[in-house]
């Protein structure tokens, strides 16, 4: 079953939930009707009602065994959210990046190993999901922390075992999900996102973490900052059995400092995996 939402002219919103290339709507019992349809010669619309795809606002094709991602869709100038989550995509186009008004982009749930060159080019980016993919730093664009309008990023359950100092520039950040990669260091620029809100570091492999994350606002009642399942030096244990508002002021002790300063001067080996990734479903053939 196929849903479509029609939204008020000239906007429209579009639905599509199951696997397939076509779908049509009908207003006023059988006088109106309208068909979109993809084929690899790109989208067209049949019908005997006035639409235009430059007026979609919304787009999911979740929950498809879609591969390939047309190029085309860079088309669809007045597209505000796309969902193209839980499919086999490994890949993306390059031109998704210039869809000017594109402000939610959910790409989760797929098998992508890097991102396209440009990537970080969205101009009013707001969200952007890429969690359970196969990326880790060494793929990421180089524009890719330059989206000055985003507000929260999720990039858990993939490959990162470092988080580059760039992610400082996100100066709008409220919300970090780097949960369940390989992260053995965090940057000490996290302590620039004084808007965060929410920072996901939980089932990694870090030890310590910079001080500056002390200075962040996570310790209030709408505030999340979740740390468990990682490799703690004990004093952190000790204070996040307490709570992560114990974490946060211990991050702020001359104390830690010393001792966190210490730690990376001897740059001891990182904790092991202990997480067989080659048989995630973002791996599978």
């Amino acid at each position: 079953m196929c849903s479509v939402i029609i939204g008020q002219q000239p906007y429209w919103s579009i639905l599509l939930s199951t696997p397939q290339t076509s779908f049509e709507v009908e207003q006023e019992g059988r006088e109106k009707w309208w068909r979109i349809i993809y084929s690899k010669a790109g989208y067209k619309i049949a019908g005997n009602m006035s639409v235009s795809l430059e007026n979609i606002t919304r787009l999911s094709l979740s929950h498809n065994k879609i591969s390939v991602v047309p190029a085309a869709l860079a088309n669809l100038s007045n597209l505000e959210i796309l969902n193209l989550a839980n499919n086999n995509i490994q890949e993306l186009p390059v031109s998704l990046s210039s869809l000017p008004k594109l402000r939610i982009l959910n790409v989760s749930l797929n098998k992508l190993y890097n991102l396209p060159r440009g990537f970080g080019s969205f101009p009013v980016l707001e969200i952007l999901d890429l969690t359970y993919n196969n990326l880790n730093e060494k793929v990421l664009p180089g524009n890719f922390f330059i989206m000055d309008s985003l507000r929260a990023l999720y990039l858990g359950d993939n490959d990162f075992e470092f988080l580059p100092p760039e992610i400082g520039n996100l100066k709008n950040l409220q919300i970090l999900s780097m949960r369940e990669n390989d992260l053995i260091e965090v940057p000490r620029e996290l302590g620039q996102l004084a808007r965060l809100r929410e920072l996901h570091l939980q089932g990694n492999r870090l030890v310590v973490l910079p001080p500056e994350i002390g200075t962040l606002d996570l310790a209030s009642n709408k505030s999340v900052l979740r740390l468990e399942g990682n490799f703690w030096v004990p004093p952190i244990e000790d204070q996040l059995k307490l709570g992560p508002s114990h974490v946060l002021d211990y991050l702020r002790s001359e104390t830690y400092k010393v001792l966190y300063s210490r730690h990376m001067s001897a740059k001891p080996p990182p904790p092991p995996q202990t997480v067989d990734k080659s048989k995630k479903a973002s791996r599978a053939a």
